[in-house]
């Protein structure tokens, strides 16, 4: 059995598998499973609201990749999948306290879904444990929320294809390069710390 301090010269391995959780990996695996979706649903609520578009700028994208990339893709996943179930139920954690399906930005939280298994399995590769493979990682992971988001906020609201883009697109490049750049710190660095608890 893997030990925390075997696990960062493991490959394969994401931040979640550090855990000493040998003997209770399912309780653990729920434990971040639920935690993952509880921290998307509160950087939620980190919403500005942006002129001339429907979809705020918000702190879940973030947390959706972050989570993806901690926990790997399938717990990822699981994660943004149970935020997502949860809000279309009627919990109001979508973006501005939102819930249900009916709303133009649903798009960007179906998108998460598949950037968590994408960036989970980058990481599992890693792509989280340096600075240039963390930032395509980001870059990646947000182009595919955008890839499923921007359709979505088109078909909802009518809009044409280039009028989705400026609404649903444009206006958060510059935030998604400032949270690209906080991961680009924080996850290396966590990898970094990690290996000298385990040489220790």
């Amino acid at each position: 059995m893997s030990t925390a301090a075997a696990a960062p010269a493991r490959t394969g391995a994401v931040l979640a598998d550090l855990l000493p959780a040998a003997r209770h990996r399912y309780a653990v695996d729920t434990a971040l499973v639920l935690g993952g979706a509880a921290l998307t649903g509160i950087a939620a609520q980190i919403a500005v609201p942006v002129p001339g578009s429907p979809v705020p700028v918000t702190g879940q994208t973030f947390a959706a990749l972050l989570v993806g990339t901690a926990l790997g893709a399938r717990r990822g996943f699981l994660s943004l999948a149970v935020y997502a179930l949860v809000g279309m139920a009627g919990v109001p954690w979508f973006s501005e306290g939102t819930s249900g399906m009916g709303f133009p930005s649903f798009g960007y939280v179906l998108g998460m879904l598949l950037a968590a298994a994408v960036v989970g399995g980058l990481a599992r590769r890693g792509g989280d444990r340096s600075v240039l493979r963390t930032a395509g990682t980001m870059v990646l992971g947000s182009a595919i929320i955008y890839a499923v988001g921007v359709p979505y906020l088109a078909l909802s609201t009518g809009m044409s294809a280039s009028a989705a883009i400026t609404a649903g697109l444009v206006p958060f490049l510059l935030g998604d390069a400032l949270k690209a750049a906080l991961a680009m710190g924080a996850l290396p660095a966590a990898w970094r710390i990690a290996g000298r608890r385990g040489r220790a």
